[in-house]
């Protein structure tokens, strides 16, 4: 039964914000406040927040010493714009040299995913001179005309493409190949077309080649171990760049290592963040080599890139990531999460695939003869509330389920999460 202050909340939400601001579940939930793992709606009932605000609260809702040093640094100075230099913006770019893979070097801070992907296209333009970018479908890489341009996902791609030097490929979907074969028998016919692609749609030589290490919004896709290496040696042959979009990968979330991409055991010549980078700060980033970044000249700033606070709070988080070995939880309950995943696979035939890596895992819900099934989604997502248990959905056919703890998650709390899920499926009667 919603109350009257949130009923209030939700009519004037719908009364003064854009329709296509949507909101999860029939009747929305209004948070009020959070701590660690745990959310808390205006009546002040309990979830078990396992989607982190899109992957993005990575160390846990109001981490104390992050929340300490946005405090710190608002009391000192709140904004300047990069005309200014301040400490905390070139430690922040001191530090991503420092962890980033390979050489790496130099940053330009803006305020979102969508943003830094932006930056990284311009300056992969720039410095090889081309214009011809390759992305993948079923990929997302923001809201902006260029970067509804690069998704290759028609739901989120609200007007015609903007560019028509962007040329989409398969991706590496394993569970439903594009081209019908079996990994790893398929020979990596994903990764190989690359090369016919830009033998036929381009003009022989590429600006770059982007990609999320596993796909976000398109529901955890996540490709072989020798999919980016085929990949990246087919990209320079051509010319260009490969630009590793980490805004949902990076920052610990997939275990073990600090950026999705390393799994791979790839170098990326240009990578990108946002999300989970300032624990739900709004940031964005692009890292490249020192020769590519200077290929940028003219006049260019960021009024909100590196702010003062904003970095401070992303310090702070890797920090934490950092001294508290979140890295290796994030391996540790992520092995604990999707050995729990495929338990329940055994009992629940509607959960077609598990996938993804670390803390960062999707269920892929189907019917009978793998057929993509978003109404179990939605039913499960009304269940799963019910049970205090707030989780992610995605996927080209809104037939997948993310889940994303904070990498501070609890052995206790993915344990209670299991069961909750439990509950909702069981619930499901299917």
């Amino acid at each position: 039964m919603e109350s009257s202050r949130q009923q209030e909340i939700v009519a004037k939400h719908r009364e003064y914000l854009f329709s296509c601001v949507a909101n999860y579940y029939e009747e929305p939930l209004v948070v009020d406040h959070a701590k660690d793992s745990l959310v808390y709606d205006v009546d002040g009932r309990e979830y078990l927040d396992f989607f982190g605000g899109i992957v993005t609260i990575s160390v846990g809702h109001c981490n104390d010493t992050v929340v300490a040093a946005i405090e710190e640094q608002i009391r000192r100075v709140q904004h300047t714009s990069t005309l200014y230099p301040t400490e905390p913006h070139v430690r922040l770019a001191e530090k991503l040299a420092a962890i980033t893979p390979g050489a790496l070097r130099k940053s330009f801070f803006t305020n979102s995913g969508t943003e830094a992907n932006e930056t990284a296209v311009l300056v992969a333009q720039l410095y090889t001179r081309s214009h011809d970018v390759v992305a993948l479908r079923h990929g997302y890489s923001g809201r902006t005309q260029l970067a509804m341009s690069l998704t290759g996902h028609y739901s989120w791609r609200l007007t015609p493409t903007a560019s028509p030097n962007i040329h989409h490929i398969p991706n590496a979907y394993c569970y439903r190949c594009p081209f019908g074969l079996t990994y790893p028998s398929c020979d990596l016919k994903c990764a190989k077309d690359l090369e016919g692609a830009i033998q036929t749609a381009t003009s022989g030589k590429i600006a770059a080649f982007i990609a999320e290490p596993i796909q976000g919004v398109g529901g955890f896709i996540t490709p072989p171990r020798e999919y980016f290496r085929e990949v990246a040696d087919i990209v320079h042959k051509y010319g260009g760049l490969f630009i590793c979009d980490e805004v949902q990968t990076g920052w610990g979330r997939t275990g073990g290592k600090m950026f999705g991409i390393e799994q791979w055991d790839v170098e990326p010549d240009v990578m990108t963040f946002a999300k989970g980078m300032a624990n739900g700060v709004p940031i964005g980033g692009t890292i490249t080599r020192p020769e590519i970044a200077d290929s940028v000249k003219g006049l260019s700033l960021s009024t909100f890139g590196g702010n003062p606070v904003t970095s401070a709070a992303a310090l702070a988080t890797i920090e934490v990531i950092e001294s508290e070995g979140l890295v290796a939880n994030a391996a540790d309950r992520g092995r604990q999460l999707r050995d729990g995943l495929e338990g329940l696979r055994e009992k629940y035939p509607l959960m077609g695939d598990i996938r993804g890596m670390g803390l960062m895992q999707a269920i892929e819900m189907v019917g009978p003869d793998k057929t993509p099934s978003p109404e179990a989604v939605m039913r499960l997502f009304e269940l799963t509330k019910q049970n205090g248990l707030l989780i992610g959905k995605g996927g080209l056919m809104g037939n997948v389920i993310r889940i994303t703890p904070a990498l501070t998650v609890t052995k206790g709390h993915v344990d209670e999460a299991l069961e909750r899920l439990d509950r909702s499926l069981a619930q499901m009667g299917l």
